[in-house]
């Protein structure tokens, strides 16, 4: 089993979806079930409706899941676990006030020293813990040996027993801690490998330590990928007009050397090699997705293209694709095709020419050719070189600027009358 967890608390990074997507390949690599889980325990922070649309981006990306798994209706199994761990002399009941671990961690600091619990009540007599009706959070037992984390692209990392210290696995309020939910339910979804970000190196050996102490022996394949630094949310991406097979593509080929530049999540998951995978820093390029973007939109078919720009027709979605030569995102290509159709506005220093040519194109005939079309006008109105060009530019595509006339005609020229009412 693989799953790809995240909490509805904010609108999804371009750096989580990448994790979703990896995951998703080696799910589909090892023929394991892959699911999703939210984690929702933080109600302060959970905004309403955003583990719906974390499935929705899920699903516009083709990442298919078997089910969800909400961390908040797991909190029975969190405080089974945490009373095992208690009874089992594992865990320990611990009084210390909030103002006192912060002096002590303030003192650590002023001395320039890492803070670590010194562990005042895990030796309290069991009389005295019975008796306390003051809060209380649970701590499991710090480890008696360094705790091993075996990472794909890292390697063994060890991490020493102060370094995981002996945390805080429930809170006063009788809630899990973040890192003890995670490792419960990544044993109850009997979790093969986790693929996550680097940032959270620092928690994998405390969720390892728990397991452990819980005795669940199967072991957790890790590889923790560095960020995607300046990256921006998947949100922004798709209404700047980037399809999501191109998003897809841009964030697999990330550290990777694919056997061809465009490929779909699909291809990905015969090719993709996480052993394989450059474990580098990594810059959000844009230029590169506007490019790999580009390439997609080229691939589509002309009324699939014309949908981007608001139609559903072939001629469209061909004039579209001229267009790409110099927009790379479906934003882009709505703002050179919508002004072709949309109210002229008065321009200044062709009125005479605008207005010889709007009528002789409301009486002129159908012509197939752009040079018939062309020679009918001119002989029409008896405008020539740039009093005939621009002018006409102007009328067509609302633009002084542009592909050349003689390719925007082939698909122009059914829609003339309407264009220039």
């Amino acid at each position: 089993m693989l799953r790809f967890a995240s909490s509805p608390i904010g609108d999804m990074h371009i750096n989580d979806l990448r994790i979703a997507l990896l995951n998703y390949i080696a799910s589909k690599q090892k023929n394991e079930d892959f699911i999703v889980r939210i984690e929702d325990l933080d109600k302060e922070k959970v905004i309403q409706n955003k583990d719906q649309e974390i499935l929705d981006i899920l699903g516009l990306f083709g990442i298919e899941y078997s089910h969800v798994v909400h961390q908040s209706q797991n909190l029975r199994f969190h405080s089974a676990m945490a009373l095992q761990l208690l009874h089992e002399k594992k865990a320990f009941s611990c009084f210390c006030s909030d103002e006192w671990l912060q002096k002590k961690r303030s003192e650590a600091e002023q001395a320039k020293k890492e803070y670590h619990y010194d562990d005042a009540c895990r030796n309290l007599p069991a009389e005295l813990v019975i008796d306390n009706t003051a809060p209380f959070t649970v701590r499991i037992v710090r480890p008696d040996a360094p705790v091993i984390v075996k990472d794909r692209l890292k390697g063994a990392i060890s991490f020493e027993p102060d370094t995981v210290d002996s945390f805080v696995i429930m809170n006063h309020d009788k809630t899990p801690t973040y890192d003890f939910a995670c490792a419960v339910d990544d044993m109850l979804s009997d979790v093969s490998m986790i693929i996550c970000d680097e940032k959270y190196l620092k928690n994998t050996p405390k969720q390892v330590h728990v397991r452990n102490q819980l005795q669940y022996n199967k072991e957790i394949e890790y590889a923790h990928l560095h960020g995607i630094e300046n990256g921006v949310s998947v949100k922004q991406l798709l209404e700047e007009g980037y399809l999501p097979e191109a998003i897809s593509n841009y964030l697999i080929s990330i550290g990777t050397n694919p056997p061809k530049e465009i490929f779909t999540l699909k291809e990905a998951t015969k090719w993709f090699d996480l052993d394989k995978l450059a474990d580098n820093p990594v810059r959000f390029d844009q230029d590169r997705l506007t490019q790999i973007n580009k390439e997609h939109l080229k691939n589509l078919d002309a009324t699939e293209l014309s949908r981007y720009v608001g139609f559903a027709d072939s001629e469209i979605g061909e004039l579209t694709r001229i267009y790409l030569e110099e927009a790379g995102t479906t934003k882009e290509l709505k703002e050179k095709i919508a002004p072709i159709f949309a109210k002229r506005e008065a321009v200044y220093g062709f009125e005479k020419e605008l207005e010889l040519m709007t009528k002789a194109i409301k009486n002129a005939p159908y012509f197939e050719e752009y040079n018939d079309f062309k020679n009918y006008i001119m002989d029409t109105t008896g405008l020539k070189g740039e009093n005939f060009l621009k002018p006409l530019r102007i009328l067509l595509t609302n633009s002084e600027y542009g592909p050349d006339i003689e390719k925007i005609y082939k698909y122009l020229k059914n829609y003339l009358k309407e264009i220039i009412k």
